[in-house]
């Protein structure tokens, strides 16, 4: 067995571990985590990409954002939610580093201005408004 594939099975594996984690912890995000092991198990495994792809965890948070339709308002929240937290504890940390607390802000300014006007926001099929 080739050892890129194995290293990809290993991220991938870790990236299920974290995203699991990260759908009941509210400050570690699933997105990132879950986004690296369909990647991971795309390049290293046909079956364990197939696995992955059929799984509720990648049903809930990215089957519609990989297929191009967007995210639920829940979805986009909860990621925008933990980044503001997670960066409000970097910008505390670099509070010293005026560079860094200047890089962080406009990470933090791009990312809140990619999900609320770059990824679109699904509508409920149920009544036509936006999901939660």
């Amino acid at each position: 067995m080739n050892i890129k594939k194995i290293v990809y099975r290993i991220l991938g594996c870790l990236g299920v571990g974290l995203g699991a984690l990260g759908e009941v912890l509210p400050l570690l995000p699933a997105f990132p985590f879950l986004l690296l092991a369909a990647f991971c198990f795309g390049k290293s495994s046909d079956r364990l990409h197939t696995w992955f792809i059929g799984t509720r965890l990648y049903k809930d948070n990215l089957e519609s954002y990989v297929q191009g339709k967007g995210m639920t308002r829940k979805t986009k929240i909860r990621i925008m939610v933990t980044v503001t937290i997670l960066m409000s504890i970097g910008f505390i940390l670099m509070h010293q580093v005026p560079v860094g607390c200047i890089v962080l802000a406009c990470v933090w300014v791009f990312h809140l201005i990619y999900f609320l006007f770059g990824v679109k926001t699904l509508q409920s099929e149920k009544t036509g408004e936006l999901a939660d």
